[in-house]
């Protein structure tokens, strides 16, 4: 009977993690800022498996930025950048990848510039991490 007892506890535990209502005490955040050029205007949608975050559309000097509980399985964002004429140059990349058995809350920073996309946690300075095409 204790056996079944501890069985079923550690079964609704394990259910009850992997509910997507769990929330975990802080959440994950990403972040972007437009760093280019002055009439350009940077275009961004990011999706996870389970969230469409739409189109946003950011000024020189503007930010856009979001924010979530990592799930117990895995998070993971996938972004899509466009700028320039007619938005002629773009990037696809994963903004964020967490989740699983250990938790983390990280911050996620992404400037856009002319040259390319750069990227940093926010201790360290922004390296570049990918080119327009």
């Amino acid at each position: 009977m204790n056996r079944l007892l501890c069985f079923l506890l550690f079964l609704g535990l394990c259910v009850g993690l992997s509910d997507a209502k769990f929330k975990w005490p802080k959440k994950s955040t990403v972040f972007f800022k437009s760093s280019l050029g002055r009439n350009n205007i940077l275009k961004i949608h990011c999706l996870s498996a389970d969230d469409d975050l739409g189109f946003h559309f950011l000024r020189t000097g503007e930010t856009y930025d979001f924010s979530f509980y990592e799930s117990f399985l895995i998070t993971s964002f996938d972004c899509y950048l466009w700028q320039g004429p007619h938005y002629k140059f773009h990037a696809e990349f994963e903004a964020y990848a967490g989740g699983g058995i250990i938790i983390h809350s990280k911050k996620n920073f992404w400037d856009t510039r002319e040259d390319g996309i750069y990227f940093t946690h926010g201790k360290e300075m922004p390296k570049l991490e990918y080119k327009w095409n």
